[in-house]
């Protein structure tokens, strides 16, 4: 998964899609996701890191990540590619 090279995102959670001139905001939690997105961690080390950080479990956190990734998918600010195992 990757955010699309064109989309913009501020340090306070302004996100900008100048494609289609649609602008969101996040909370801080949504800005740290998508720097670990920007960094290419995967869906696991996403999970570990905010499971370390934030007093949640994970079935709640599994929830909302992926609700999460769905409104970033629908929004065309995402890419994301099927991982392959070896």
């Amino acid at each position: 998964m990757k955010l699309r090279k064109n989309v913009a995102v501020s340090e306070v959670g302004l996100i900008f899609n100048p494609v289609t001139g649609e602008s969101f905001s996040v909370n801080p939690i949504g800005v740290e996701i998508l720097e670990l997105i920007r960094e290419e961690k995967d869906q696991n080390q996403i999970m570990q890191v905010l499971l370390e950080k934030y007093s949640t479990d994970q079935a709640t956190l599994e929830n909302d990540y992926a609700d999460f990734i769905d409104i970033l998918n629908h929004h065309h600010l995402i890419e994301i590619h099927e991982e392959t195992k070896d």
